[in-house]
């Protein structure tokens, strides 16, 4: 019998979930209660920072 995830990312109030590949991810949630932007383009930054992005040459 296959067991199912809960998913908790549509949830209120809730720090984290785990995505598909098994990492855990913070939420806006959790990022605005901790209080400042650590700049390391978490995927639900609620302070806007996004990392820059390599370009090829």
């Amino acid at each position: 019998m296959a067991k199912h995830k809960k998913d908790t990312r549509l949830q209120e109030g809730v720090d984290y979930y785990f995505n598909e590949k098994g990492l855990m991810v913070l939420t806006a949630h959790y990022l605005r209660k901790r209080g400042y932007c650590c700049k390391n383009g978490c995927k639900h930054c609620p302070y806007g920072f996004k990392k820059p992005t390599q370009r090829k040459m």
